[in-house]
């Protein structure tokens, strides 16, 4: 499967932003029984999202279902190597997702805790944050 990526961008590059305060929405389980947890805020390049989500299917061996709640909409820009200072901002180089503490990055369901546990476990390794697995029953 092709990263993740937004179909087209209206404006192709942004600015870095503020990243803080803690997550208001997409931090309470919607969709499966059990989830990772964001403890830290930061930027999930599209990327480690897919690794993640990989390392989580494989584990599985395709059973149960997994849900992606970040989506890495934000373009990061880079110039290359050895090029002068200024003359404009630099190239899209990917995509990133904001994540903010308490959100929720990955939720699983239709599989029994032992299972998600070290499914998200093997994915949290593949993530840049610090994370947490959650379930249902604790929110």
């Amino acid at each position: 499967m092709a990263l993740l990526v937004p179909k087209r961008a209206k404006y192709r590059k942004t600015f870095r932003g503020k990243r803080g305060g803690m997550a208001t929405r997409g931090n309470t389980i919607s969709f499966g029984n059990f989830a990772l947890k964001s403890m830290e805020r930061g930027w999930l390049s599209s990327r480690e999202i897919e690794a993640a989500r990989r390392a989580m299917t494989n584990f599985t061996s395709r059973g149960g279902r997994i849900w992606i709640r970040v989506f890495p909409d934000k373009p990061i820009t880079k110039h290359p190597a050895e090029s002068r200072m200024g003359s404009g901002k630099g190239d899209v180089v990917g995509y990133v997702a904001v994540v903010k503490p308490g959100s929720l990055i990955f939720e699983m369901g239709a599989v029994s805790e032992p299972i998600a546990r070290e499914a998200m476990r093997l994915a949290s390794h593949k993530l840049s944050l610090k994370t947490k697995f959650i379930t249902k029953e604790e929110l």
